[in-house]
């Protein structure tokens, strides 16, 4: 796509890129997009509330206003403080809260937001807050592309080698904080750069076609046993039921993909 504007991704991009370019395209290219559920509309209210207490708590501005009125963003705030160490202020080590990075990759630009960047001499820690009370696994939650695309980004922006950058998510909802931390290496480093590469292509290739012909982005070769959209897609959902169960649905899948 020469001369033409960099088209910006975040990792919520390449996560729906990656399960299912069909859905992709109908949110990020049609601008068909699905209501959240009440519940779960509350639940991102409380999380956007959680997010601005850090901010202004890493600032030092006042947030006794914010703790007033919610009694469970009071308690999770003091348990995550006892919990994590790293959030007790240290004049000596720079840090930021909603620290953003942007990075060119080709005809892409990426854009990433830390919730809280600590930048020692030698290391340096991403910290993610995450405000849904069950912690995905282990592995699915290294796979994301929220934990390939920060941890590269940095790598990428910055001085430090993979080695030396770590990123840890809080889940902050669930009682007793808990954390899973995730450590960085060269070859995880090149795999990423690898897959990027292939994903990108990919999608240029699908862009160019959407847009001199009208081809929609086709699914994936394994998408019948993995994509968790594609009976949605299939259905004829042409009764109001059916839409709103097929948008419910969507929803809830969407809020596990972080």
């Amino acid at each position: 796509m020469p001369n033409q504007e960099l088209i910006r991704l975040s990792q919520s991009h390449l996560n729906l890129l990656s399960i299912c370019p069909p859905r992709f395209q109908q949110v990020y290219l049609d601008c068909v997009g699905s209501l959240p559920a009440p519940e779960q509309q509350e639940n991102m209210q409380w999380g956007s509330r959680f997010h601005l207490l850090m901010q202004q708590r890493e600032l030092t501005l006042p947030i006794e206003s914010l703790l007033a009125t919610d009694s469970e963003l009071d308690s999770s705030l003091k348990a995550l403080i006892q919990a994590a160490p790293e959030l007790e202020p240290n004049p000596d080590i720079w840090r930021e809260a909603e620290h953003c990075r942007t990075l060119g990759f080709g005809n892409f630009l990426f854009t990433v937001i830390y919730d809280l960047l600590i930048a020692g001499t030698n290391s340096a820690i991403i910290l993610d807050w995450k405000t849904y009370r069950q912690p995905p696994r282990f592995k699915d939650l290294a796979n994301n592309w929220q934990t390939r695309l920060y941890l590269y980004v940095l790598a990428e922006t910055s001085e430090y080698t993979p080695e030396q950058i770590q990123m840890t998510y809080w889940f902050v909802k669930s009682g007793t904080p808990r954390s899973q931390t995730f450590n960085y290496t060269q070859q995880q480093h090149q795999q990423t750069e690898q897959e990027l590469t292939i994903l990108l292509a990919d999608l240029e290739t699908w862009l160019q076609d959407y847009q001199q012909s009208q081809t929609d982005l086709p699914h994936r070769s394994h998408c019948q046993q993995k994509c968790p959209y594609r009976q949605f897609l299939a259905e004829d959902n042409t009764s109001d039921i059916q839409h709103r169960k097929w948008l419910d649905s969507l929803s809830e899948i969407e809020e596990i993909s972080i």
